[in-house]
């Protein structure tokens, strides 16, 4: 395994996160004045989110936002590890990359979720420094990995620009971890399966039945019970639907709207019908973070981008962790479509944004994988 840094295969410029004041300036002036949303005269409690993100919610948020939240005490947290940019077949890529001091540690590409960015891994560094040299790259479009190059960008072409990052580096062996968008780009990259992959851990396997009732004859009373919990999410995924047929038109909203950020983005509160354990500075450390380097267009591409990939049976090693209040794969249907699971994990607590929520249990779960 070759993990020497190779600094003339992509050319990398030291890069820190330094949001002028006028930008901050600008978005307290519009938190100052945010019109909330008219509450409906109702008998029912509104504070629920059984319509989306609460007015009460966003009201208790938004004092926060003003009063307590301190951008320049998270900026100096991101800027606690080595950043840089590169370009790769034109196009401007940002990553961390925290080299372990064991330099037999094994190369690992975190990749990071939708509504997320590398944010995401910030508590999971430490728990896995000692074993990993780690990139975590920004994707496409989203946060100081912009302007978008030419083309759309889907996930199998991040997929293999992941690749040539990792080759760039001078790895030529690496794993993958990721969550959400980052998971369907580990498992893009176990379809590629290049010379030298370790191996994708994930923390999510999206397959659905086909139809064909004889897939429920291996269903067990947990994989009916993952198939209620997905029927809920259909429920509240309403910006799935907006993201993939109209991201041009909600993308327009949101970038001019710190509050309507915030609210687009409760899947960061309401993944896990209410079990989320992200704090309030968590929650807007990554909303703030899309405001400040308007970063909705590229994000909400995406869905529309990937609607049009073929589906694939993947034969490359892939593994999933499943925690307790995130989607949970059904096995039947993650093994029809994954032909080479070689790690299957369950964990009783912990969500969508495991890395977030509960980064010690996640780091031993990757620790594990890769071992």
């Amino acid at each position: 395994m070759n993990t020497t840094e190779n600094t003339q295969a992509l050319s990398l410029r030291p890069f820190t996160v330094a949001v002028p004041q006028s930008d901050l300036d600008d978005l307290q002036a519009r938190l100052e004045r945010t019109r909330f949303a008219a509450e409906p005269a109702t008998e029912h409690d509104t504070s629920d989110w059984s319509n989306g993100a609460p007015v009460s919610y966003l009201r208790e948020m938004v004092a926060h936002w003003l009063g307590e939240f301190d951008w320049r005490a998270q900026e100096s947290a991101m800027n606690a590890y080595p950043q840089f940019l590169t370009e790769i077949d034109g196009q401007s890529i940002h990553l961390v990359h925290v080299r372990s001091a064991n330099e037999d540690a094994t190369p690992l590409l975190l990749a990071h979720t939708y509504p997320g960015s590398f944010i995401d891994f910030l508590d999971l560094i430490p728990q896995l420094t000692a074993d990993f040299h780690l990139v975590i790259p920004t994707l496409p479009g989203i946060g100081y990995s912009q302007p978008l190059s030419d083309g759309e960008w889907d996930t199998p072409r991040v997929a293999r620009t992941w690749d040539a990052l990792m080759r760039g580096l001078g790895y030529d062996s690496y794993g993958v971890h990721g969550s959400d968008n980052g998971a369907m780009v580990g498992r893009e990259l176990a379809i590629l399966n290049p010379d030298g992959f370790l191996g994708a851990h994930v923390l999510q396997l999206f397959s659905f039945p086909s139809g064909d009732p004889a897939e429920f004859e291996k269903m067990t009373p947990a994989d009916y019970a993952a198939l209620e919990f997905a029927g809920w999410f259909q429920t509240v995924n309403g910006f799935a639907t907006m993201n993939s047929s109209r991201p041009q038109t909600i993308s327009a909203a949101l970038s001019d709207s710190p509050v309507g950020q915030l609210a687009y983005n409760e899947l960061f509160e309401n993944f896990g019908n209410g079990t989320s354990t992200l704090t309030r500075d968590q929650v807007l450390t990554q909303v703030s973070f899309y405001w400040l380097t308007n970063s909705s267009a590229g994000a909400t591409r995406y869905y529309r981008t990937d609607a049009a990939v073929e589906a694939r049976v993947n034969e490359g090693p892939i593994g999933v962790a499943v925690f307790a209040d995130d989607f949970r794969s059904m096995r039947p249907f993650a093994e029809r479509d994954n032909t080479n699971i070689v790690s299957w994990t369950e964990h009783p607590k912990g969500g969508h944004f495991a890395s977030m929520e509960v980064p010690e249990e996640l780091g031993g779960a990757i620790r594990d994988f890769f071992a």
